[in-house]
Parts: structure tokens; C-alpha cells; sequence
């Protein structure tokens, strides 16, 4: 039914409006009524409305890639980092696998060193200890030797010899000086 049908069927003339009972009839017409006065009244609205939603998305969009972008150059400088910090880690393990080495080399160094310089001073503690006790001992056998003597000579000793002695001994002396 086209819209010059609907409007033949409501007689304009000496009757009037007539009334159309025919539901679905009434209804399309209410409906394009409605629908051309959204359409005209609101159509700008709307149409203003969905260019505003699709300015919005495609700004959202845009923002989107920006911040994707930006997140791959994060990951990417992120990335950069890690492999600096994996060198870094793996020079780190080398030097302080010299250094062990060398420390190593070192205290092996100091550790003869320092055995050597023990020995010598063992060997020079033993060898003063045993002159100390040979110096020990000759002090005892002439300390000992030196008292046999004295007995000796007192016993042996008598006031005759011993003035005859000590006048040999001034005799001595007095030549001497």
C-alpha cells in the first residue's frame, strides 16, 4: 500500500474524516508519522550524536596506538636493559672469578712464605735453645769444676803455702807496674 492509497481511502469531502478501523493500517501510519518526525526533528541530533560517538572512538582508537607504541618501546628499551644487565651480570661472574684466582694465587704465596719464615724461626729457636743449654751446662761444669778446686785447694792448702802464694802473686804485681 503506498502512501496515495492510504490517503485515498479517507474521504477529504462532505463527509470528512472518516475513521479507518483497520488496526495495521493505523498502525504504519502512526509509525511513519513518528518515525518522519524523529527522523526530521531529531535526525540532526542523532546523526550529530553518532558523529560524536564515532569521533570519540576513533580518538580512543588513536589513543590506543599511541600507547601501544609506547608500550612497545618500553619493552623494547625494558629488553635492551635486561641484556645489558645479563652482560653486566656475566662480567661481573668473570672478575670475581679472577679475583678468586688471583686471591688464590696470593694467600698460596703468603701461605709458603709464611711457612718458610715458621721453619726459620723454629730452626732459630731450637738452635738458641740448644746454645742456651750448652751455655747452661759449661756454667754448671765450670761452676763445678771451679768449687773441686777450691776443696782442693783447701784441703791442700796450708798457712805456709798460702803466704808463700799470696808473695808470689805481690812479687807479680809489683813488677807489672
Amino acid at each position: 500500500m503506498t502512501i496515495f492509497t492510504l490517503f485515498s481511502t479517507f474521504p477529504l469531502g462532505n463527509e470528512g474524516f472518516g475513521f479507518n478501523g483497520n488496526i495495521l493500517e493505523t498502525n504504519i501510519i502512526n509509525l511513519s508519522v513518528v518515525i518522519g518526525v524523529v527522523v526530521s526533528f531529531g535526525g540532526d541530533a542523532l546523526r550529530s550524536l553518532l558523529q560524536t560517538r564515532k569521533e570519540t572512538i576513533l580518538k580512543n582508537f588513536e589513543e590506543a596506538k599511541v600507547r601501544s607504541e609506547e608500550a612497545r618501546e618500553k619493552l623494547a628499551l625494558a629488553s635492551k636493559e635486561v641484556e645489558n644487565a645479563k652482560i653486566k651480570a656475566q662480567e661481573i661472574t668473570q672478575q670475581t672469578a679472577s679475583i678468586l684466582q688471583k686471591e688464590r694465587a696470593m694467600y698460596s704465596q703468603q701461605f709458603e712464605s709464611e711457612t718458610k719464615r715458621l721453619t726459620s724461626l723454629k730452626e732459630e729457636t731450637l738452635t738458641f735453645q740448644e746454645q742456651r743449654a750448652k751455655y747452661q751446662i759449661s756454667n754448671q761444669i765450670i761452676a763445678l769444676a771451679v768449687e773441686k778446686v777450691e776443696q782442693t785447694i783447701k784441703s791442700r792448702l796450708t798457712p805456709r803455702l798460702h803466704d808463700s802464694v799470696n808473695n808470689f802473686n805481690i812479687l807479680l804485681l809489683g813488677k807489672m807496674s
